[in-house]
């Protein structure tokens, strides 16, 4: 009876335990996104809709809202998942699970097989590394606005995921979100991460 609870509070902690886990469920889903695709439509340049085009992003972390402008006007808003300790700070060093606050640029668009769609933040910038210098330890990184996982591909899970912090620090969003970011997020983007 103790291995059985031990292994579903293990298969638990699993799930939830960060931006890249395979597991979904204490089931590892080995049908990863399209990732080919999503390649080629990099290459090509064609995700970006030029009509659409944001040019800053602010996230609320208390408010768990994301909210994306186009010359000073906010044209889309959307609820996210922080990492697991997100909202106790701002991230200090690797391996804390907060999600980092301050202001950065999206400087990569990832194709992934586990989490949909990233956009790469560039965390940890010049005061989080002065930061973790004083303190001794190391800042961290790849920190991530992305989709969901694939048991979430569909987005019947959202209310699930978005009711729960269950990154690594990264922001979580639905895939359906993601999609209108990647077409209106280009590298250069200004992103604002506040408490």
């Amino acid at each position: 009876m103790r291995i059985k609870l031990w292994i579903a509070g293990l298969s638990g902690l699993l799930l939830l335990s960060g931006c890249f886990s395979p597991i979904a469920y204490g089931k590892i889903d080995k049908t990863p996104y399209a990732v080919k695709e999503c390649k080629e439509e990099l290459a090509r340049g064609a995700e970006i809709e030029h009509t659409k085009k944001v040019d800053r992003i602010v996230a609320y972390k208390g408010k768990r809202k994301m909210y994306v402008y186009r010359g000073g006007k906010r044209v889309g808003e959307y609820r996210f998942s922080l990492g697991k300790n997100g909202d106790k700070g701002r991230k200090l060093q690797a391996g804390d699970y907060k999600t980092p606050e301050g202001r950065y640029t999206i400087v990569r668009k990832k194709c992934d097989p586990r989490l949909y769609r990233s956009l790469m933040i560039s965390y940890p910038n010049a005061s989080d590394k002065a930061r973790a210098r004083a303190m001794g330890v190391k800042p961290g990184g790849y920190i991530t606005i992305h989709g969901q996982p694939k048991w979430n591909a569909d987005g019947r899970g959202d209310a699930y995921t978005l009711s729960r912090d269950w990154t690594e620090g990264c922001l979580a969003v639905p895939n359906a979100a993601m999609d209108e970011l990647w077409k209106s997020v280009e590298n250069g983007t200004e992103i604002e991460i506040r408490p």
